[in-house]
């Protein structure tokens, strides 16, 4: 480790872990429901057991992206962070309002409070004061970042990285705007939810992305910088105007289905860039880096992010198709690959490598690490085609046919079963990866190594 203030990296990652852990658990917890329909309904419904899911799942990764950061961004710069302190700062209240938005949850307290009580609108249900919090964080980390910046070097990865954080910071501002207008509030919410995942967070992953490039291939800036620029102007090209795929059929006018099928489509393009780029880092590279699991994750990241949110996102993206599909378990099925392709692996894939030099630890626990990679890339694989098939099933039964919800949903219960079966591998995953990075292995405990491994 080159500089004292990327410790403050160590104790993101840690409270990100945790959430990670509570994440998966609650998706199987809400997996479990759906074949079991009346399990915790009175103590825990399931409409808690997802927002558990769902804001845990943004929580822990806007804090591996915040930890990340605070690990590259020093070396970037090659200067320290601004302030230890705030960032410290930053970090407890994230926690505060995690917990209190979680309280808020398991318990419905304060129902209907403008300030203390949840809203419900899906993935920004915090409270008033959860909201104000994460501002004031999101302040804090931009100030401290951006000092950071400005007064170190500057380079094509940490300025696109700041792009993005600033652009993800100030998107969330919406969460604020609520009309009474349902057609007016889905379109605001959108720039929330969609220019968030395909539009900013895309110019984190890329950043993010290029630096482990850097650090595991050894390829020189120039050509990681000359991708980089390609993939973050593909994203922006496509994925602003790419919002228009969930304006379809919320109010909003007809040519939308136009403007969204064609930029949506285009959408597949940045992610197809980023896993080429992965690849040919890696063809050209003149480096054998010691770290194996985090260029594993690395590619895999890459990889499934292009099938996930590319193709699987492409394959419901037309309007003509998304009349039928939109709110299916295909959604679903999009939804998950994509997310956990991007952004869980990219998380996983940073936490592998900088944890530990943030340890002073040679890379350890790998075959646990890349084990837990197989099986958790497998599950989400087999579960996305799992919901491929039930949404597919689904659409032909609910949306042309016209059967009744319920009754589609009693034949889909094979898939449900077969959904929960592939949780139960990702959760196994999950935990062995979290062990595999906080545990040091037996020999270096023995041998009392405190090398710091290569970069």
């Amino acid at each position: 480790m080159k500089y004292q203030s990327q410790k403050v990296a160590l104790a993101y990652f840690a409270v990100a872990m945790a959430l990670f852990a509570i994440q998966v658990l609650g998706g199987l917890l809400a997996g479990w429901v759906y074949v079991s329909p009346n399990f915790l309904s009175e103590l825990l419904p399931f409409n808690i057991i997802r927002m558990l899911h769902t804001n845990s799942l943004i929580v822990w990764l806007l804090l591996g992206f915040f930890g990340a950061a605070y690990f590259l961004i020093p070396e970037e710069t090659e200067r320290e962070i601004h302030s230890t302190k705030l960032a410290y700062l930053q970090l407890l209240i994230l926690v505060v309002g995690t917990l209190g938005a979680v309280v808020t949850y398991v318990f419905d307290l304060f129902e209907g409070n403008f300030l203390l009580g949840k809203e419900g609108r899906e993935f920004i249900e915090q409270p008033k004061w959860v909201k104000v919090g994460i501002v004031v964080a999101a302040l804090i980390f931009l100030y401290n970042v951006s000092m950071t910046v400005l007064k170190g070097k500057k380079t094509a990865i940490s300025n696109i990285l700041l792009l993005g954080l600033w652009g993800l910071a100030l998107l969330f501002l919406f969460s604020f705007y609520n009309p009474h207008n349902l057609s007016l509030d889905k379109q605001y919410w959108w720039y929330i939810v969609h220019l968030w995942v395909e539009g900013v967070w895309e110019l984190i992953m890329a950043s993010i992305l290029a630096y482990l490039m850097l650090k595991l291939t050894g390829v020189d800036r120039e050509v990681v910088e000359k991708w980089l620029y390609v993939i973050v102007a593909a994203a922006l090209f496509s994925g602003i105007l790419g919002t228009g795929q969930h304006y379809y059929w919320i109010g909003t006018p007809s040519y939308w289905q136009w403007i969204g099928s064609i930029f949506s489509s285009l959408e597949v393009i940045p992610f197809f860039a980023m896993m080429a780029f992965a690849f040919v880092m890696v063809w050209k590279g003149r480096r054998d880096h010691p770290n194996k699991a985090a260029l594993l994750w690395s590619l895999g990241c890459a990889t499934l992010a292009f099938f996930g949110a590319g193709v699987w996102g492409f394959l419901h993206t037309l309007h003509g198709v998304n009349y039928y599909t939109h709110g299916t378990q295909i959604t679903a099925a999009h939804g998950h690959l994509a997310f956990f392709g991007a952004y869980v692996s990219l998380n996983l894939a940073i936490i592998s490598y900088a944890m530990p030099i943030l340890r002073n630890r040679d890379p350890y626990n790998q075959v646990l690490n890349m084990a837990s990679f197989w099986l958790m890339s497998s599950g989400m694989a087999f579960m996305t085609f799992v919901l491929t098939f039930a949404g597919t099933i689904q659409t032909h039964l609910q949306r042309v046919n016209g059967d009744y919800f319920m009754d589609v949903q009693d034949q889909l219960e094979l898939f449900y079963w077969m959904r929960f079966g592939s949780g139960v591998a990702v959760v196994i995953g999950a935990l062995l990866f979290i062990y595999a990075v906080a545990v040091p292995r037996r020999e270096i405990i023995e041998a009392g190594d405190a090398s710091v491994p290569a970069e």
